[in-house]
């Protein structure tokens, strides 16, 4: 008898499940240096830090590039343990093979990839849905499994755009984890410089879509935990300030893999004597190393797909080959992470998120166990700590 009536009750009585986490949005704004907020115009973006967490020294990681940075975010690993090493790199296993940003057939292969586990694929794994409307690495099948939704990225789609598809998917299939991803500011900011009023119309279009994805959320009764970032900040550059490397070596003994803020460079066969003679010193506007003996804060030298010389350039300047340049007029990053011009932007807000906390200076490897947090997954050991925000989440 008495079993029958605790089995009366248990189908009488509602079962509580544990409710899921609200769903968590990462914004990357590309090129976003951290002073930018203090312009005046980006009002939604100043709300969300007023009434969560801000963050003006949030360090990127060297090198201060697009596509490293990016992995870094979504991954808690430096560039130099998750293999995207520059935007534009080789592999000795792949002979005759260069990735690059713009050569989408190679980018999107896994194998350049696979050394890391990005945060929607551990999502995934957990059972959970994600949608990237954009971010470096999201079209690509990294082990074997690519978020529930993406799209592959096209510049011509609009800021305002790409939140709408990301609110569509939002109705359609309810993720757990989501990336959008803008990069008006960091085109206005190379194409005409960080102090442009180009770069001001960047930020306010950028901010208006924040607004925009507030909005939406609003409407749907939707309480997401947003953590807005950028890869990097942004400083002008000039004609004037260009060192050329074939001013200090003749041209045919080296190849430069990379060139611009900082570049990557092979010795021709032979003369690998006479080139780090040249370039491995201090130099009047960069400095150059071998891989394995780059300054110790910028944890970098040790993967393979780092050519063994690296030269920096001085915060403002290039470096480049005569007859061959990657020059843009306006400004560049890629600069020394420690450089406040290279400080990216850090908010966070939302139901787990304590509201009115300000953070001092961290790295961006502590974003990933921070999203990891957040959403509910265990985090993949890497090289980030959750420490930093200790006292900026509401439970």
């Amino acid at each position: 008898m008495t079993r029958l009536l605790l089995m009366i009750l248990a189908l009488l009585v509602p079962t509580f499940a544990t409710a899921a986490p609200p769903p968590v949005i990462l914004v990357s704004i590309d090129g976003f240096r951290a002073s930018y907020l203090d312009r005046g115009v980006t009002p939604n973006l100043a709300e969300l830090a007023a009434s969560g967490v801000i963050s003006k020294g949030m360090r990127p990681s060297y090198p201060t590039l697009t596509f490293p940075n990016h992995y870094t975010l979504v991954t808690g690993l430096r560039p130099d343990h998750h293999g995207i090493v520059d935007n534009n790199m080789r592999d000795p296993r792949r002979p005759g093979v260069n990735f690059s940003m713009s050569a989408r057939a190679i980018a999107d292969d896994r194998f350049w990839w696979d050394e890391a586990t990005p945060i929607w694929v551990t999502a995934e794994q957990s059972g959970l849905r994600t949608a990237t409307m954009f971010w470096p690495g999201s079209e690509v099948d990294i082990q074997g499994v690519r978020p529930t939704r993406y799209l592959k990225f096209n510049q011509s789609i609009q800021a305002t755009q790409r939140v709408d598809q990301l609110l569509v998917w939002m109705d359609e299939i309810h993720p757990a984890f989501l990336t959008l991803y803008f990069d008006d500011v960091d085109t206005a900011g190379h194409n005409l410089g960080p102090d442009s009023p180009d770069l001001n119309e960047a930020l306010s279009r950028v901010d208006g879509a924040i607004g925009q994805l507030r909005a939406g959320l609003k409407s749907r009764g939707i309480e997401a935990n947003i953590i807005v970032v950028a890869d990097h900040g942004m400083a002008p550059v000039s004609r004037d300030r260009i060192t050329y490397l074939d001013d200090l070596v003749a041209a045919d003994r080296f190849e430069m893999v990379t060139r611009g803020t900082l570049s990557g460079i092979i010795p021709a066969p032979g003369h690998e004597a006479e080139v780090r003679k040249a370039l491995v010193k201090r130099h009047p506007n960069m400095t150059c190393w071998d891989k394995g003996h780059m300054p110790r804060r910028f944890h970098y030298g040790t993967n393979p797909r780092i050519p063994p010389i690296l030269c920096l350039a001085r915060t403002g300047w290039l470096i480049e080959r005569h007859g061959v340049t990657s020059y843009r007029a306006g400004g560049a990053h890629g600069f020394d992470p420690f450089d406040p011009a290279m400080a990216a932007l850090f908010i966070a807000n939302g139901p787990a998120i304590r509201p009115g906390v300000k953070l001092g200076h961290f790295d961006n490897v502590d974003v990933y166990p921070l999203l990891a947090r957040l959403i509910g997954v265990t985090p993949v050991k890497g090289d980030g700590d959750l420490k930093p925000f200790k006292g900026a989440l509401s439970h």
